[in-house]
């Protein structure tokens, strides 16, 4: 049965990964050690040959790319808890950034990211909402590509210059709203947007490789930066987790993940969330295990993760918490309620006196079924417990077997490039011209005009009486006879007659 040692109480505790992929919470205040049990976590996923997904929000989990370095204390932890091979080890990291400073960049296009995201990026009311969903869809209709911010500030544009014909085919769109929707783009170009989207957009496979020796490459996120802008990072996970729900293959409970995903500081993924995007995650959540993925929610409090999802989570490592205010009395209370009770433990009591690289643990065991609560010493990852330098990730990102394929971006052409070809009348079959081409089409032009110019003076125009009208009234006038009449029918014909056959 393959298993990972989580660490000892009054025996060891492991998780099965048979299980693993029923998500879990890593919870706990700050300084008790939920990162260095993350980072033991996704190591050891990574030794059985599972990929991991982390969001690295601090920059202290970039450790995991460089081998720790070995003290008497370290050694007699994994000692005490019954870790016969323990040595100090790197492991597989592929560095990932949004803004591709940090490591690799990662895209996607506005396509993929649909209105409904996109919508709750940019902060749009219901209405304004309404006003996307019309631009994605002109756009389909249309057969223009949204890839970038260019596209849709070009699909924004003319649905600006064509607002009256548009609202009368898909409904009212006001202009107030529109240049609201406007503003918020260029507020999310300012902060970083730019640089997400765009091409080539990220490939799911390349979240889950695994190297020559068979470990499961851990992918980096660094969020330092993007953590500023909660809405871009909360969004950014929601359209990766839709992403690998919609995509994957059901493979039920299979004897391992095929992918395990770190979400640090997950309550800014739940902050101010829509009822309707809070529905899609908890949908998610509940079916996205039969892909194959597990999804580990890493936060202070547990309540910090709404009860719906909370109630999915079947395997906890609770840190301590200290009960200073009345909100940490209730997360207290909280968290103790979520543990199957364990006689020799008053629970609500010992998370207040959990020192740090200690825990509370609950894994699910055979069937299912999670196990009563263990105070447990941490196991001790075998890579550096603090941050990796500016260097040695400069060294990493140069042995990453992925980067000349997203390194460089790609600009091809899409709505923006042929709206400007529509406005500026070049045909996208033949977008360049010749001299002699642009004389002849000048030619044709001054010949056009003095023919319209001639054919006004003799036949008019809307606004006044061309010659052959004046004559042909006063002849009227003057020639009463059925002789007369018959000879003007005979000139004004030549005349008609002459004057088309030009």
């Amino acid at each position: 049965m393959n298993t990972l040692l989580i660490g000892k109480g009054d025996q060891q505790v492991h998780l099965n990964l048979k299980y693993a992929n029923r998500h879990g919470l890593i919870a706990g205040a700050t300084g008790t050690g939920k990162t260095v049990s993350l980072m033991s976590l996704a190591e050891g996923f990574s030794r059985q040959g599972v990929p991991v997904f982390i969001t690295d929000v601090k920059g202290d989990i970039s450790g995991l790319a460089i081998a720790g370095t070995p003290s008497e204390k370290l050694l007699q932890r994994a000692a005490q808890i019954g870790i016969e091979d323990y040595h100090n080890e790197a492991n597989p990291v592929v560095l990932w950034d949004l803004a591709g400073v940090q490591g690799h960049p990662l895209r996607t296009t506005i396509s993929e990211m649909g209105p409904t995201l996109l919508s709750r990026i940019l902060e749009l009311n219901d209405t304004q909402s309404g006003i996307l969903d019309i631009v994605f869809q002109l756009a389909d209709d249309q057969g223009l590509l949204l890839l970038d911010l260019d596209d849709l500030r070009a699909m924004l544009a003319l649905v600006a210059e064509e607002r009256k014909d548009v609202s009368a085919k898909y409904g009212l769109i006001s202009a107030q709203s529109l240049a609201a929707i406007q503003r918020s783009v260029l507020g999310l170009e300012r902060d970083g947007g730019k640089d997400f989207f765009g091409e080539p957009a990220l490939q799911l496979e390349d979240l889950m490789r695994t190297n020559l020796q068979g470990r499961g490459i851990i992918n980096l996120l660094a969020a330092n930066k993007l953590i500023l802008t909660p809405r871009l990072y909360s969004s950014f996970l929601l359209w990766l987790l839709s992403e690998l729900f919609e995509n994957l293959p059901e493979v039920g409970d299979p004897e391992k993940p095929k992918l395990v995903f770190f979400i640090d500081e997950a309550h800014l993924l739940f902050e101010g969330c829509p009822p309707s995007l809070l529905k899609r995650v908890e949908q998610i959540m509940r079916l996205i295990r039969s892909k194959g993925v597990g999804v580990y929610f890493c936060s202070q409090f547990p309540d910090d993760v709404p009860g719906e999802i909370l109630g999915q989570l079947g395997n906890r490592i609770q840190h301590a918490l200290r009960a200073y205010t009345p909100r940490d009395q209730k997360a207290v209370k909280t968290a103790a309620e979520t543990f199957v009770p364990n006689p020799k433990l008053v629970v609500s009591e010992v998370i207040s006196q959990l020192g740090v690289g200690e825990a509370l643990v609950s894994m699910l065991a055979d069937k299912g079924v999670p196990t009563m609560v263990e105070r447990a010493l941490i196991a001790p990852p075998r890579c550096r417990m603090g941050p990796a330098t500016s260097e040695e990730l400069h060294q990493v990102r140069a042995q990453s077997p992925i980067g000349g394929k997203y390194d460089h971006s790609i600009n091809r052409e899409s709505a923006y490039e042929l709206l400007n070809q529509r406005r500026t009348g070049v045909a996208t079959s033949n977008p360049t011209s010749t001299a002699s081409d642009t004389t002849n089409d000048g030619q044709t032009g001054q010949k056009a005009e003095e023919q319209g110019w001639f054919s006004e003076l003799i036949f008019g125009n809307k606004r006044r009486q061309g010659l052959a009208e004046t004559l042909s009234k006063q002849a009227a006038r003057t020639v009463g006879s059925q002789l007369g009449k018959q000879i003007l029918r005979g000139i004004l014909g030549g005349m008609l007659g002459k004057s088309s056959r030009r």
